[in-house]
């Protein structure tokens, strides 16, 4: 397995290049793009969310709760101005996913279990997606952009972890190899069952795509002519 130095390097060059070709191919604006690599350096961490005693994972859950807290002052502005209510809900917010999500994880989850799956990566990028659209108020080609780059460090984080699964000298594949990039999580069906009814609910939810399919025919149609 691939330790937290490897994933955020890597996470870090792969969403950096990617987001220099989308601004050389007018996919996206300059200004966009520390926001989006960082993104994708958070999705490159997210997977070992359920390694919940270890520093880098705790750093994580710290930075996932200063989003959750923007996210509401964000959404809250308009009702609550800046009264105390709206840093209540804010303080609340980040209460809420740096301490009992963070205990919810360690009770329920198992490192390598549900988070590590092409279905969680949905179940982020949707939910970044959604967020980016109804709380940060980002048009729609923006918040799938969001989601974009975050599942894009998320799937480069099981890649490098399957990629460390074999080992090439000694011509063996370890025991982790498929614990990784995997569809779900086959040895827990209901938490399977329930992230699959979360993902397809967000997906329900997530903005149009149109706007999204009607930029890349732009895009096509550039790299081709």
């Amino acid at each position: 397995m691939a330790n937290f130095n490897v994933h955020i390097s890597v996470a870090a060059s792969s969403t950096t290049l990617v987001a220099a070709l989308g601004v050389s191919l007018h996919f996206m604006d300059m200004q966009h793009t520390p926001w989006l690599i960082f993104l994708g350096i958070v999705g490159g961490m997210l997977p070992d969310i359920d390694a919940v005693n270890s520093r880098p994972v705790r750093l994580l859950f710290t930075v996932l709760a200063l989003l959750s807290a923007t996210a509401v002052l964000s959404a809250t502005k308009k009702y609550y101005g800046q009264s105390y209510q709206w840093f209540l809900l804010a303080g609340f917010a980040y209460w809420f996913t740096r301490y009992l999500v963070l205990v919810s994880i360690r009770r329920f989850t198992v490192h390598r279990g549900i988070f590590h799956s092409i279905l969680a990566l949905c179940f982020f990028s949707l939910s970044i997606t959604c967020i980016s659209y109804y709380l940060l108020k980002q048009n729609a080609v923006y918040a799938w952009l969001n989601g974009a780059f975050l599942g894009f460090g998320f799937f480069v984080h099981l890649l490098l972890d399957e990629m460390y699964s074999v080992d090439l000298s000694n011509r063996r594949i370890k025991k982790s190899f498929g614990t990784a990039l995997k569809l779900f999580h086959y040895k827990n069906i209901p938490s399977s069952v329930l992230m699959t009814i979360l993902t397809l609910l967000l997906y329900w939810f997530s903005p149009p795509v149109l706007p999204l399919i009607t930029l890349s025919d732009r895009i096509f149609a550039l790299v081709v002519f």
